[in-house]
């Protein structure tokens, strides 16, 4: 259930108010204006304009309880649904490879929550198979005031890159040396993804 908690369900987590008095010693001013931070992690199937209406609903309903006088105003900066792939795919099978090779392990396939939009963007503008390659440990504190990374992952890393693009090249599927497809037009190149599906070729590699 932790794990599950970590890596599958969705989060809420409070990252910070500002306004409020947070130094040293003591202080009796009330703040005229505070600010709240947090975020959400989405899972497949939540879509972030209704969760953004739902958790908005949730916090004024919970504020006009309380019968302030103060005021409320939420801001969503910004959202994006959550991205998902397909571990089995040739491509996860690659990167597998790679890192087992360099580390002498086979690797554990995990979801893990982040803040990475692009994933998703790519995917859809290519049609491919999207890979997170990580090479960092679970200790490096990404993001925060003290985030670190070891020597001996950054040299290992550029390992587990070059290997990987090695085991693509094993791939089987046409290749642009051997396809005889028409060559894709200027009008086709234009579709999102066109020239990364099939190397300006009609076929999908």
């Amino acid at each position: 259930e932790l794990l599950m908690g970590r890596w599958r369900f969705p989060t809420l987590s409070l990252h910070g108010i500002e306004g409020a008095f947070s130094g040293k010693g003591a202080k009796t001013v009330i703040p005229a204006k505070v600010h709240g931070k947090f975020s959400l992690r989405l899972v497949p199937n939540q879509k972030p304009k209704e969760i953004e209406r739902l958790v908005t609903n949730h916090i004024r309903k919970k504020f006009e309880s309380l019968g302030s006088p103060n005021l409320l105003t939420i801001e969503m900066l910004h959202g994006a649904v959550s991205w998902v792939a397909d571990p089995k795919h040739p491509n996860f099978e690659a990167a597998a490879a790679a890192i087992e090779t360099v580390y002498g392990q086979r690797p554990d396939f995990t979801r893990e929550g982040g803040s990475i939009p692009i994933t998703s963007a790519i995917e859809d503008a290519t049609g491919m198979n999207v890979l997170l390659l990580p090479i960092g440990a679970c200790d490096d504190m990404a993001h925060s005031q003290n985030e670190k990374f070891n020597v001996s992952n950054l040299m290992n890393g550029i390992k587990v890159l070059g290997l990987y693009l090695h085991e693509l090249g094993k791939i089987g599927g046409p290749k642009p040396s051997s396809c005889r497809c028409i060559p894709l037009t200027d009008e086709e190149l234009m579709v999102p993804g066109a020239f990364m599906k099939g190397f300006k070729c009609k076929c999908e590699m």
